[in-house]
């Protein structure tokens, strides 16, 4: 089962809903992300969603735009995000993570590799 869906099924077993902030990956500095999701998890988020950063967000908000133009300008990739979660999982393990963005960043990382 996955982490996602353990996490969902045990709220609601226990009636509760979920608590899934949104941060974007690199935003306002690479080296926050971490700790940030660390911070997030241990302070209720059931599941972390952290974003990709894209140079052309227009089905997001100013503020995700915004933040995608910050973690851009700090430097963020892919690999970049992807090396974050893995990160975060060497001490955490449970609190689920949903990659959030565009597909083009994905397609340009390459589809097998990203997988």
């Amino acid at each position: 089962m996955s982490r996602i869906t353990a996490c969902l099924q045990n709220l609601k077993q226990q009636n509760k809903k979920a608590l899934i902030p949104f941060i974007t990956a690199g935003d306002p500095q690479l080296d926050a992300s971490v700790v940030l999701m660390h911070t997030l998890a241990g302070n209720g988020a059931d599941i972390i969603e952290l974003g990709i950063p894209f140079s052309d967000p227009m089905a997001d908000g100013p503020v995700i735009q915004l933040a995608d133009e910050r973690a851009l300008e700090n430097g963020v990739t892919t690999t970049h995000v992807l090396n974050m979660v893995k990160e975060f999982r060497q001490t955490n393990q449970e609190t689920p993570i949903v990659l959030m963005g565009y597909l083009n960043p994905i397609e340009a990382y390459g589809y097998e590799q990203f997988a």
